[in-house]
């Protein structure tokens, strides 16, 4: 596969995925969403993957929607359809990364911004440098959040602090975002890659079908009954029981050594 728009590969059952348009900061186009849809669809399909790190080049991770890519509106041109940019691109995405087949890693290098912010949030894990931030820039071209928001951040941090960042489009530094649970870690720029590294070599080294069973698990949880979610931990508990990884992990443990899983 040869791409302009993402730059894709896979090593020792890490894939990388980096937004590659660094002079628009990264920011959306439709060939980069099929570009990105493509390289979702080939990590869905090969079994030697066990994790999906997704970060961007340049200084920042993406700046949502490029709006350069719509034709101008004016009276003699038909005004674009953003309902149908959503429906056609962003909802397809955010549904592609939940119910990916490996664990997800948003690797934020930079200023996360509309849809870019969304997108690293519907990553499993958001480790972000000490100088990225997230923007809710919607109500400033009178929109609203779309790709997830207004669904993403409610959940992670109540709904004030989300009403707070969609309404009055303020800037969110990393930590501040770190600490409402907005993100999983925040860290020092020089430490940055180092721990996106070490966190995708414990992800690819873990038991991948348990690890995407609990994804679907805490997700289904927002709708469940306490009887249902009880239900469905049950279930995934008598899968996961028969399976190799179970029995190596078990074996491990009596062992007293790593356990060394394969994701089956």
């Amino acid at each position: 596969m040869t791409f302009q728009h993402i730059s894709f590969g896979v090593d020792d059952g890490v894939a990388r995925i980096t937004l590659n348009r660094p002079d628009k900061l990264n920011s959306f186009n439709e060939a980069m969403h099929g570009e990105l849809r493509q390289a979702l669809n080939a990590i869905q399909g090969d079994p030697v993957v066990r994790v999906l790190v997704l970060t961007g080049a340049g200084r920042g991770f993406c700046a949502g929607q490029d709006l350069g890519d719509f034709s101008a509106p004016d009276q003699s041109r038909q005004k674009p359809d953003l309902g149908d940019t959503v429906e056609r691109f962003y909802k397809p995405l955010v549904l592609q990364l939940e119910n990916l087949r490996v664990p997800t890693v948003a690797a934020v290098n930079g200023i996360a911004a509309g849809a870019g912010a969304s997108i690293a949030l519907a990553c499993d894990l958001v480790i972000a440098s000490r100088s990225a931030s997230f923007l809710q820039a919607f109500s400033k071209i009178g929109l609203i959040p779309d790709t997830g928001g207004t669904w993403l951040l409610p959940q992670r941090i109540g709904m004030a602090r989300a009403m707070g960042l969609a309404l009055l489009a303020e800037k969110l530094p990393a930590q501040v975002a770190a600490d409402w649970g907005l993100i999983w870690k925040c860290v020092d720029d020089a430490e940055f890659q180092g721990l996106v590294d070490q966190t995708a070599r414990t992800l690819a080294a873990g038991p991948t079908k348990a690890l995407v069973r609990t994804r679907q698990a805490m997700h289904a949880a927002r709708s469940h009954t306490l009887e249902q979610q009880l239900s469905m931990e049950a279930g995934f508990m008598r899968e996961l029981g028969w399976s190799p990884d179970y029995a190596e992990g078990l074996a491990a443990f009596a062992e007293k050594r790593a356990a060394r899983f394969t994701g089956e």
